[in-house]
């Protein structure tokens, strides 16, 4: 009995000292999350290594594990630049980035946790002020809006790609420009549907006097042929036919009483 609790002490001290390490070894990564792995008495951060995945891990106590999301994320930026001939524009975008998946230790090692700040909202800012600055204020606010979009996209991507991250998406919510350019742009688009509109009426009312001319002249020419094919001859064919056919009726009285300047019959009927 007495031997017992000089036995049961380091057993329990062992096992105080077993569970503090396995805590501190134990690295649970939770869903749409990496870990890199920093080895305190080996070369600091692993870059040459996948990082840790999704699950349970066991690292050596004296080691790190430092998580990040690695799932899609978004940023959603409101920035004031400028358009080409200097007016103040504000732009709300949103950008949707991932970093890297295999290279999470070197984003780690070179920018570290707050990426974001430093490389992601100033390589956005400086590709929409290069972008805006190509336009006016009238081709940001009606069709310029999809091609200053790519364009911010493509600069951006081409920045990220250096610091591990990947941009997958940039999108344009709001183009906001000051009220008086904003209301003369408005006043100038409404003048030029309206011109648009008269325009198309007046090409619309020539069609038609084309067509009304196009028929007038079809008429014309028709009138045309039917008088050049009236001749004497068939006037005359035409008179001897009436004739005969007046002869024919039971209660005619026909009396000819020469041709007229035509060279047809004068007849005198009654019933």
């Amino acid at each position: 009995m007495e031997k017992l609790p000089k036995i049961a002490l380091p057993i329990i001290i062992g096992a105080i000292i077993l569970i503090v390490l396995l805590t501190k070894s134990a690295v649970t990564i939770g869903s749409g999350e990496a870990g890199v792995l920093y080895k305190t008495f080996d070369n600091g951060v692993v870059t040459d290594e996948p990082p840790l995945g999704e699950g349970f891990h066991i690292v050596a106590p004296w080691n790190k594990v430092i998580i990040y999301e690695v799932r899609q994320q978004e940023l959603f930026e409101k920035m004031k630049v400028l358009s080409s001939n200097g007016l103040e524009i504000q732009i709300d975008g949103s950008a949707w980035y991932e970093p890297v998946y295999n290279d999470l230790g070197n984003l780690h090692q070179s920018l570290g946790e707050n990426y974001l700040q430093r490389v992601i909202q100033p390589a956005i800012r400086s590709a929409a002020r290069s972008v805006v600055g190509r336009y006016t204020p009238e081709q940001l606010y009606s069709s310029k809006r999809d091609a200053i979009q790519d364009e911010i996209f493509v600069e951006t991507k081409k920045i990220l790609e250096k610091q591990y991250i990947q941009l997958n998406e940039f999108l344009v919510r709001d183009v906001t420009l000051p009220e008086t350019i904003k209301d003369a742009i408005e006043r100038k688009l409404k003048q030029e549907q309206e011109s648009l509109e008269y325009e198309f009426r007046l090409v619309t009312a020539a069609k038609e006097a084309e067509k009304v001319i196009i028929e007038a002249e079809g008429k014309a020419e028709s009138n045309r042929i039917l008088s050049a094919s009236l001749t004497d001859k068939i006037l005359q064919d035409k008179g001897i036919d009436a004739t005969i056919k007046l002869a024919e009726s039971p209660n005619s009285k026909v009396i000819v009483i020469g041709s007229g300047d035509s060279g047809l019959p004068i007849i005198l009927g009654n019933q």
